[in-house]
C-alpha cells in the first residue's frame, strides 16, 4: 500500500448533486494525490451515466458499480475492499461535507498517530428534529454499552487506518448503522479513536433517506455488537434485575412463614438463565475475539 489517502463515497440517485459535487471534489483530489472510489450502490437513476462522463480521464479516480443496491454500509464496504491506500476516509456525496477537514483530519491522524479520526458535527444544528432525537438516543445507548470517548459517533466523515477496517467490516452490517458500527468496533478492540470538529453545509440537491427506521435498526445493530464482544454488559444487569426483584418478593413471605411464593421462584429462576446465557455468550465471544487476533497477525 501506498501511504497516502483513498476517500470513499457511497453514491445512491444522487444524479442531481454529482454534477454540483464531483469538480470540486476531482480539484481537490488531484491536488493531495488522493485516490477516490466512487461506489454506485445500484442507483435507479442517470447516477452512473453522470459519474462516468466526470470521472473519465482521470487515472486518480476509480467507480465500483453495484448491479442492485446491497445499502450505505454494503457500498462503503466495496470501497474499504478496494482501497490500496494505508489510510482511508468516508464522506457523502450530498456535498454537506467541507473538503478540507479531510486534511485536518488527516493531519491529526498523523500527529496523534491514532487508528481513527472521526469528524464531530458537535454543535452544527441537526437536518431535523427526527434525526437529532436519533442520534441522541443512539449516543445515549452506546455510551450505556460501553466506554464511549466519541460524542458523534454516526459522523459520516471518518478517516482510519485501511487494514483495520478491512479486518473489522465482515463485523459491520450493509446499513445506514454501518457508521455507528465501525467505530463500536474500533472502540470495543481498544484502537486509539478521536474526534476531531469539522462543518456541515446544507444538502446541496435531493433528499436525505434517513429516517426512524434507520434510527431503530442502528440500536439494533449496537445491541447485537454488544452481544458479540461483551455480552455480559446486557446479561448480568438483567440478571440482578429479576434475582434482585425475586429475593424482596420472596422475603416478604418468608418472614411470616408462608416459604417461598410461586413468583418469587420465577423471578430468581428467570435470573439465573439470563446469567447462564451470559456466561455462554462470554464464551463464544471469547472464541469470535481469539478469531479476529488470529488474522490480525496475518495481516
Amino acid at each position: 500500500m501506498e501511504k497516502s489517502l483513498s476517500i470513499i463515497i457511497p453514491v445512491y440517485n444522487e444524479e442531481k448533486a454529482l454534477p454540483l459535487v464531483l469538480p470540486e471534489l476531482l480539484s481537490f483530489v488531484k491536488a493531495h494525490g488522493y485516490q477516490l472510489i466512487l461506489v454506485n450502490d445500484g442507483s435507479t437513476d442517470s447516477t452512473l451515466d453522470t459519474l462516468n462522463s466526470y470521472v473519465s480521464g482521470h487515472t486518480e479516480c476509480r467507480i465500483i458499480h453495484h448491479k442492485v443496491n446491497r445499502g450505505y454500509g454494503g457500498a462503503i464496504k466495496s470501497g474499504i475492499w478496494a482501497a490500496r491506500t494505508d489510510f482511508l476516509v468516508t464522506i457523502d456525496a450530498d456535498g454537506q461535507h467541507v473538503l478540507e477537514d479531510i486534511n485536518r483530519l488527516f493531519d491529526q491522524l498523523k500527529l496523534k498517530d491514532a487508528d481513527m479520526v472521526i469528524g464531530s458535527r458537535r454543535g452544527n444544528k441537526d437536518a431535523s428534529v427526527i434525526r437529532g432525537v436519533g442520534k441522541k438516543i443512539i449516543r445515549w445507548l452506546a455510551k450505556r454499552m460501553m466506554p464511549m470517548p466519541i460524542y458523534d459517533l454516526n459522523s459520516g466523515l471518518k478517516l482510519y487506518n485501511t487494514k483495520l477496517a478491512q479486518k473489522y467490516i465482515t463485523l459491520c452490517p450493509n446499513s445506514m448503522a454501518f457508521s455507528d458500527i465501525i467505530g463500536l468496533v474500533f472502540i470495543s478492540q481498544r484502537h486509539l479513536v478521536l474526534e476531531h470538529p469539522i462543518s456541515i453545509k446544507a444538502r446541496v440537491e435531493g433528499e436525505s433517506t434517513i429516517g426512524v427506521k434507520t434510527a431503530f435498526d442502528t440500536v439494533l445493530e449496537i445491541l447485537n455488537m454488544v452481544i458479540l464482544f461483551n455480552p455480559m454488559r446486557i446479561f448480568l444487569p438483567l440478571s440482578l434485575v429479576f434475582v434482585v426483584t425475586g429475593l424482596i418478593w420472596a422475603i416478604q413471605f418468608l418472614v411470616v412463614g408462608k416459604g417461598l411464593s410461586n413468583g418469587a421462584a420465577f423471578l430468581i429462576s428467570v435470573g439465573v438463565i439470563f446469567f447462564t446465557i451470559g456466561l455462554i455468550s462470554e464464551q463464544l465471544s471469547q472464541l469470535r475475539k481469539s478469531g479476529i487476533i488470529n488474522k490480525e497477525k496475518n495481516y
